[in-house]
Parts: C-alpha cells; structure tokens; sequence
C-alpha cells in the first residue's frame, strides 16, 4: 500500500528555487567561469602581442588582492590609527571608512572588456560625433621609452569625449588607466568603467583618510607600471582657456619616486581641441558676463549664476542639446560635430628631469617638495599647450572676434591665412583638413554659420551679438599658442 505526500504550491515552488539555485552553482557557474576566463587569457596574449607596452601584472592582479594591500599598507594603517585618535572614534569606524574608500577607488581591470567591449565603443562613438584625427605624433620619441617604464599621458581637458577619444587612438598602444570623476558612479555606468581600469576620484575631498588611501593606491598603481591618463588642469576648461595645473596626482607620483630605481616615470604630453565641444553651452553657464569668460579664482559678478540655477540650466541645455540631436538623426538632417583632433608630444622623463634640477622627492620635506612640484607641473603643462592643434573653427572664430566690425570672405581668408602662418612659425600644430587652406576655412564659417554663431550683413561676416562668448570660447582653446600670448 502505498501513501503519498501533498505539498502547498509555494514549498513546491521554492524547493524549484533552491534545486535549480543549487544546479546553476555547482554546474553552470564553475563552467562558464572557466569559459570567460578562457577567453580573457586568449584576449591578454593577443593584445600583449601587438601593444607597445605589455599589460603590467599589478593591472592584471585580482580586485580582492589589490584591496588586501592597501588596506593593510603601513601607511594606510598608520592613518586609520591617527584617524581614530584624533577624531575620538572607535579603530573599526576609522577601518570601516577606510574599507569603503578602496573598494569606491580600486579598479577591476577586465582585459576583455577593455580592448573589445570599450574600444567598440569609444571607436563608434567618436566616429559617430567626429571625423576623428591623429594630428601629429612623436613616434621616434614614443618608441624609446623604456619597456619597464610607467607611462602618464598628461591631457588639457576640453570635453568629456577625451576619455574616449584618447582611449580609441591608444587603443594599439597601450591599455590606459584614468582618474574619473564623481559623475560616472552610475549604475551601470560605473561597473563598466572600473572594468575598463579606471579608478574614481572625490576632486574636492577634504578627507585626510580618503587622501591617504587614494594617494596610497595612486602610488602602488605607478610603482606598479600602470600607464594611466591624468587632466593636471583637474576639470574641464569653462571659459576655453588652458587652467593652471592642480598638483595633487602628480604629488602622489612623485612622493615615492625612485631616481636610481629600475623604473621611469614617463610624462606624454597630449594636446585636444575640438570643432565643437558636446558641453559648450553648459560650460558657458559659469561666465560672469557677456563676451567674457572668469578667471579660475576670480570672485564671481553678479550675473553669475547661483549653483542651483546653474544646475537647472545645465540640465535644460543638455536635454535641449540631446533632443535637438535625436530629432535631427531621425529626419536625415543631422551633421557630424566637425573635427575631433589629438596630437601627442614627446615623453618627459622624471629621471632626467630630477637629475637636472638635482633633487630627490623623497627626501624633501612638504614645505620643500610642493613648489619643486609646482614648477615641474608649470613645466608639463606648458609642452601640453604646445601640442594643443588649431583646428578650423577655432582659426575662424579668433578672427572674426579679432575684427569685430565684419570681414568679407576674402578679407576673413586673408586673415586667417596669416595667422596659420604665424602659429606654424611659431611651431604650433595647425590642423589643416585635407591640406587645403581655403577647405579649412570654409568649412570652420560653415560650423559656424550652422550653430548661428555668426551674422552676415552687406556681405560681412561678424560674430552675432548674442554669441561673443560661445565664439571667444573656442578662440580661446588656441590663445596661448600664438606669440605674444593672445590672438592679435
């Protein structure tokens, strides 16, 4: 005689649960593990292969390993210590903190996603926006770097299309790591990036603990050989202009640096511009007044608008910017943002630079250390601005802004003929499409007749009254270049 067991439908169902649970854990997962590190291992030997520089191992490491020494690094430890005296808390709160810190900061590098998930998209994006363009390279000086070098490619910051746009033309080169910023801790915009070996970074915290624990991985990273992409100007231009230098990466580098150790610090200078900058508009929402755009430092008029006003225009431009865009693809009358240009200068060797100005970062106390940084940091950013490339609007818009009573089409020709002239004489980069002059400048008046930056009457070619500061924008991004320091 048999007898049988009835069970509720919800035990039915959760006993489902748990086999399947069980089934996935103990088969599925062990296998498809093994698939995907299968083919991580296939993508690290094919790229090491073709890049300039191999991946180094620390980039390689597992994330837990890499968050195990720095939470256990000396001088990590010592700042929990002091944290917790010093604020009068319990050691597990300071250790708590500390835990949080380097699980937002360390990367977990994903060979795979990088050069096959990320380069497809960068390389999409910045050609769907751009006609991209390599302008000028020093491949002698690139190909001499040290193999065990740590290289830094040291950028201006003009839009946030440089992480991509960079990461796409490096892409056969090497596998960089960035510092980003706050914006990009988004779900799931932010699992992706920290695969891509990026590490994310509170530019304006006060924190001592946090400093420390970012300082500290920042210095493992580079001790380690990480090539990493770093903007000294710390944001973005506002007003166009080249900012002054922030020291605080550079500082992290330099404070553990080795003269007569077995590797070099390696600084590449890398200049961008761009025809049409995505965040323009929203950037202009911190210029004080009409036709002028304010000094980092200077105390704001009062038309400055407050952060909240300025955080609703920025919103109201952006998704007016997106809109405007999607409507324009949708009906086939949508144009590419003009050229996206980069240009990379010669590397600049740590190791000689100290070894000429005869000192050792280690051995300097802060007082003594930070304004030798200050000069180095002046010094990188000024190769910086030389290999910023002058790009067809820019040209056009410095001037029309330096004749604003209007100039004929052969007059504006005239004149921006004789300022290539003196920019190449003075060994900046021009940027000429297809080595065609009078192409070039066409096409940057037809951007900027496109965008309404401009104004034509009685057969004159002005900047449009409402739009000085848009066009002294871009006339800025290549002010430093000529001569004298401004456009003439």
């Amino acid at each position: 005689m048999t007898s049988s067991v009835t069970l509720p439908l919800w035990q039915v169902v959760v006993l489902a649960v748990l086999a399947g649970w069980w089934a996935l854990e103990r088969l599925l997962v062990p296998s498809v593990r093994w698939f995907l590190r299968r083919r991580v291992n296939q993508a690290i030997e094919e790229v090491n292969q073709r890049l300039r520089i191999a991946i180094p191992q620390f980039q390689l490491t597992k994330r837990q390993v890499l968050l195990d020494r720095l939470l256990y690094d000396p001088a990590v430890v010592q700042a929990i210590d002091a944290y917790a005296r010093e604020e009068g808390t319990p050691r597990a709160v300071a250790v708590a903190k500390v835990e949080r810190y380097a699980h937002e900061i360390v990367p977990s590098f994903n060979a795979y996603a990088y050069f096959r998930i990320g380069y497809w998209i960068a390389r999409g994006t910045a050609r769907l926006l751009y006609r991209v363009r390599l302008g000028s390279s020093d491949e002698v000086g690139l190909a001499s770097i040290p193999p065990n070098a740590t290289v830094v490619f040291l950028m201006n910051h003009r839009s946030n299309m440089d992480y991509v746009l960079v990461s796409y033309l490096v892409a056969e080169r090497i596998a960089l790591s960035y510092a980003v910023g706050e914006w990009a801790r988004i779900w799931p915009l932010q699992q992706l990036i920290r695969s891509m070996g990026a590490y994310f970074v509170r530019r304006n915290s006060r924190d001592p603990l946090y400093r420390r624990v970012l300082e500290r991985y920042i210095q493992m990273a580079t001790q380690g050989g990480v090539p990493q992409a770093v903007f000294p100007e710390g944001g973005l231009s506002r007003d166009g202009k080249l900012r002054s230098p922030k020291i605080g990466i550079l500082d992290y580098m330099l404070r553990t640096f080795d003269p007569e150790g077995e590797r070099d610090l390696v600084f590449v200078p890398v200049g961008l511009n761009y025809d049409r900058t995505l965040e323009d508009r929203t950037l202009l929402l911190d210029v004080s007044g009409p036709g002028e755009g304010r000094a980092p430092g200077e105390a704001s008029s009062p038309n400055t608008p407050k952060p909240r006003a300025r955080g609703f225009g920025a919103l109201a431009k952006t998704s007016g910017f997106v809109g405007r865009n999607l409507w324009q693809m949708a009906f086939r009358r949508w144009h590419r943002f003009g050229y996206a240009c980069v240009n990379f200068g010669s590397p600049f060797s740590t190791r000689d630079y100290l070894s000429r100005k005869g000192f050792d970062p280690r051995k300097l106390s802060r007082e003594e250390r930070i304004p030798r940084v200050e000069e180095l940091a002046r010094e990188l950013m000024t190769e910086i601005g030389k290999v910023v490339p002058a790009l067809p609007v820019s040209l056009v818009a410095t001037a029309l802004l330096g004749h604003p009573e209007g100039l004929s089409e052969f007059e504006l020709k005239a004149e921006v003929h004789d300022r290539i002239a003196t920019l190449e004489a003075a060994g900046a980069r021009v940027y000429v499409p297809r080595s065609d002059r009078d192409y070039a400048i066409s096409f940057g008046l037809r951007m900027l007749e496109q965008r309404h930056l401009i104004a034509v009457r009685e057969g004159l070619f002005l900047p449009a009254e409402s739009e000085r500061t848009t066009l002294a924008y871009y006339a800025n991004s290549i002010a430093h270049l000529f001569p004298e320091g401004e456009p003439r």
